[in-house]
């Protein structure tokens, strides 16, 4: 049985004064949860002292980003080591806004989660259409092809390793959100590349996130759901009271 996992991700939100009230905040509420995995993703300048705060916590840190090479001459950006000797255990990979916004593209990201592999790290690959490509009839057409770059050449022990997100972008701090239904369609897709790429088995055990406006009024709805093992969650993962309501859904 494939286990919960509610991933908080930060964005470009919160100082490391902020990042201890936060967890001061959250860190009682969630103490006692078995049921799932519990990851939050603070920005950069934030990731010591939250690695610190959640120390003997079920809670895991994890990056929002990281470069795909060892070391070298890449102004501004950090690496996979640098991230382990922060503390983190893993890394959220081609989220949307970094797809729109930054350039991303399937083979950086490729290249970004065998680094990550490498490093021990556990790879959230994120994945999702457009408003245009979903009216377009085309979500299963963009689906396929960033999950097809994305796990391009990994091994099957490899593939098993890593976390898929499905974050449709018309769904992300818009306050739409696609139904329980809709997001299991697009994660059983989801899983027949698995099965297809990898095999059945690999497939089966794949861990598949929701991402798009969850929040504690939806999150029962969606986790009502065989297909959804879980939530990357965006605004409402910014205030622990919410996020707590979330992870224990």
């Amino acid at each position: 049985m494939r286990r919960p996992v509610i991933a908080g991700n930060w964005k470009m939100y919160k100082t490391q004064a902020e990042a201890r009230a936060y967890f001061s905040a959250l860190v009682p509420l969630v103490r006692s949860c078995v049921h799932c995995d519990i990851i939050v993703a603070p920005p950069f300048t934030a990731l010591a002292v939250s690695v610190e705060a959640v120390k003997g916590t079920p809670i895991s840190i994890a990056a929002q980003d990281m470069h795909g090479e060892p070391e070298g001459a890449f102004t501004g950006e950090v690496s996979a080591a640098m991230l382990v000797d922060a503390g983190c255990r893993a890394v959220i990979i081609a989220h949307s806004e970094r797809r729109q916004f930054f350039g991303e593209t399937d083979e950086r990201a490729n290249k970004k989660i065998k680094a990550a592999l490498a490093a021990g790290f556990t790879p959230i690959l994120c994945v999702g259409e457009l408003l245009a490509e979903r009216e377009g009839g085309k979500m299963e057409e963009v689906l396929a092809r960033q999950f097809s770059g994305g796990v391009a050449a990994l091994t099957g022990a490899e593939f098993s390793r890593i976390i898929l997100a499905y974050e449709p972008v018309w769904a992300i701090g818009t306050g739409r959100t696609a139904t329980p239904e809709m997001a299991a369609e697009a994660h059983r897709f989801l899983r027949q590349q698995a099965a297809a790429s990898f095999t059945p088995e690999r497939a089966a055990g794949l861990r598949i996130l929701y991402g798009g406006s969850v929040k504690p009024d939806n999150i029962k709805g969606l986790m009502a759901q065989v297909e959804i093992d879980g939530a990357l969650v965006g605004g409402a993962s910014l205030n622990a009271e919410a996020f707590a309501s979330i992870v224990n859904f």
